[in-house]
């Protein structure tokens, strides 16, 4: 069983609209709106390819009880804790014409100490019977930032793999703790390590700086792909090494959460037990698919399949690797 956290859990909705300019009255072309949060969006992604997930983390008010009921109804197998206050709700504003995108995220509620305790109980107790655990997003205001940090150390002690997508404080400290696997994009990489990449040497740099500070192996998203330092020093069964893993852009319909179907399809290679490459083969053909779908985590596992023989890989110090094909 794979399970996804997201404390910080949505109702997300995206825009179409063409020709978008700030301070002019428009109208959307087409419209959807989802349960999301980062961490939905990945269990949505995984359920589509067939994996067994749970999502879990916050939900309050009429907005979390929406949330809940569309999971539900998606067949999305879930455990979310009640909180009394109100979950969010995020806008996402895409315009075809240009491709760009505006978000606009709401605060979120605020969580008790009481009510976080409960959520960390079910947590524990879910994992008892899971293999991994896949923190995403922001945290709830007046939380903790160390929370992620404290998790990731006690699901280590259950024998459960842990994977992170965060930002800010609540990403440093968690990496301390020594998370699994970290998939940050650039720019919240750049915050993690402290400076600015110019250049390729720089991210290469980077992602090795990630595994010194605390992870264990690093994903940094591009907008072609992702940048990674995989395996292990320890097991000669998987070899660290660094690479870069790349697919010709696809025109977009939606690059929103592309980055979650990227980590949910690396993590559901990765629990089917694929070799690292072609796991991050398998999780960049699964961001750039979802970028056809209007909606985020939204992915067609049979073109994923077509999409992965097209994805290069570059091992530094080696040449480049010719695509091959991985089971989902």
């Amino acid at each position: 069983m794979i399970i996804t956290v997201t404390l910080n859990a949505a109702i997300d909705k995206t825009l179409a609209v063409p020709n978008f300019r700030l301070g002019r009255r428009h109208r959307a072309v087409e419209q959807t709106s989802m349960a999301g949060g980062k961490g939905v969006n990945v269990a949505r992604a995984l359920k589509a390819l067939g994996q067994p997930v749970i999502a879990t983390g916050l939900a309050g008010g009429p907005t979390g009880t929406r949330i809940i009921e569309q999971l539900t109804e998606e067949a999305i197998l879930n455990d979310f804790v009640r909180i009394r206050e109100e979950s969010r709700m995020s806008t996402a504003v895409v315009d075809p014409t240009s491709g760009e995108q505006t978000e606009i995220n709401e605060r979120g509620p605020a969580v008790s100490e009481a009510e976080l305790e409960l959520f960390v109980d079910k947590l524990l107790y879910l994992a008892k019977g899971a293999a991994v655990c896949v923190f995403s997003g922001s945290l709830p205001r007046g939380v903790d930032p160390g929370l992620y940090g404290r998790l990731v150390t006690e699901l280590h002690r259950l024998g459960v793999l842990s994977v992170l997508d965060s930002e800010g404080e609540p990403l440093r400290l968690a990496t301390r703790a020594g998370p699994n696997i970290l998939s940050p994009n650039e720019l919240e990489a750049e915050e993690l390590v402290g400076h600015e990449f110019a250049d390729e040497e720089d991210r290469r740099t980077a992602v090795r700086e990630i595994v010194e500070l605390g992870a264990r192996e690093a994903l940094m998203t591009r907008a072609d792909g992702c940048l990674a330092l995989v395996g292990s020093d320890g097991d000669p069964a998987r070899p660290r090494r660094l690479c870069r893993a790349t697919l010709e852009p696809l025109e977009p319909v939606s690059s929103v959460g592309s980055g979650d179907a990227f980590l949910a399809g690396y993590v559901a290679a990765r629990y089917g037990g694929g070799e690292d490459l072609d796991c991050l083969r398998f999780g960049v053909a699964c961001g750039a698919e979802s970028t056809q779908h209007f909606g985020a985590g939204v992915v067609d596992p049979r073109e994923v399949e077509r999409l992965v023989g097209e994805v290069q890989i570059d091992v530094e110090g080696a040449p480049a690797l010719a695509p091959a094909r991985v089971a989902s």
